[in-house]
């Protein structure tokens, strides 16, 4: 590894259904899918770029034998696997603590069986994630945790969530604790232990910018690109990196599999911000993100990231699960 300092980087591979089901739309139930579109694309501008990164997986999409091919074709590319859950349900901190080591170990199962890798990683959907999660992810052993999103900003994304949906009172009461509370943003930027009966599991949180606390991850940037400028998408993301150098902050960058779309390949996704960016331009400024990244850091894996910190685990402040 060279001298330069680590930063991660992770794509949430969340499905067509997903955002369709989080949105209130008809025909999710049917799964549609966009992963043979999706994974290759990106599977071919990481290779351009030498990174091998994390791909946190659905179970649903692994229990689907038409996602295989595009599934196994990650872990063939040397990328690790994470677990996403298996029904993709941003209010998993609502389950109770036997449907959550249902939900986690069957999507375990289902990932393994298509990729050939077994995850020992998670992202809770949605950054969804409870006291509970964490001690049934202690309990299977999982080397680390990356749910935790450090921002003011939350019930804002909340706000523009549910004026974008077609949600009857239900759904949204089901979803009043989406991306969190206002308080999300007193959490620790860099990377800490959960205490947990006893023992203690790594968390890794979602990067964000450092001292301002706003996020900085790549739909963030393309959609301030489509919202201004290019160079000014640049400047934000730029500043941010220089924060984290100077705050002591190895980054971890979030990638999610509408970067690297457009409306043209997912009409029914039409909703989502930076999807009438043309494909062309919205490849040019991940090409860009990358190389700020790669200027700066070494970028690694979710795992290679909690191997690195779990090195001096006598360093990583210990913190007691509290969520509102």
């Amino acid at each position: 590894m060279s001298q330069k300092p680590i930063a991660s980087l992770s794509l949430d591979l969340d499905n067509k259904w997903s955002y369709m089901k989080t949105h209130g739309d008809a025909g999710w139930e049917s799964f549609p899918t966009y992963l043979d579109i999706v994974v290759p694309r990106t599977l071919d501008i990481l290779k351009e770029h030498n990174f091998t990164i994390t791909f946190f997986v659905v179970g649903q999409d692994a229990a689907l034998d038409y996602n295989h091919d595009a599934l196994r074709s990650i872990g063939d590319a040397g990328h690790e696997i994470g677990n996403h859950s298996f029904h993709h349900e941003p209010w998993l901190h609502l389950y109770s603590k036997e449907q959550i080591e249902d939900e986690l170990s069957n999507a375990a199962e289902h990932i393994s069986n298509a990729t050939g890798k077994t995850p020992h990683g998670f992202r809770g959907p949605g950054f969804s994630v409870s006291e509970n999660v964490l001690r049934v992810l202690h309990e299977m052993n999982y080397k680390y945790d990356c749910s935790t999103f450090p921002t003011y900003l939350g019930p804002l994304a909340r706000a523009y969530y549910f004026m974008t949906t077609k949600l009857s009172e239900e759904e949204k009461e089901q979803r009043k604790k989406l991306f969190g509370t206002f308080s999300e943003g007193l959490r620790p930027n860099k990377p800490y232990q959960w205490t947990i009966d006893n023992d203690t599991l790594v968390e890794i949180p979602v990067t964000t910018m450092p001292f301002f606390k706003v996020p900085i991850h790549a739909s963030y940037v393309l959609y301030a690109a489509k919202m201004t400028t290019k160079s000014l998408a640049m400047f934000y993301f730029n500043t941010a990196l220089t924060l984290c150098r100077m705050a002591g902050v190895q980054p971890s960058i979030l990638l999610h599999p509408l970067d690297f779309m457009t409306v043209e390949d997912a009409p029914e996704l039409g909703f989502f911000p930076a999807m009438q960016a043309k494909l062309d331009d919205k490849i040019d400024i991940m090409n860009s993100i990358f190389n700020s990244m790669k200027k700066h850091y070494e970028v690694v894996s979710m795992e290679k990231h909690a191997e690195h910190v779990s090195q001096n685990l006598q360093s990583l402040p210990k913190i007691v699960p509290q969520f509102n």
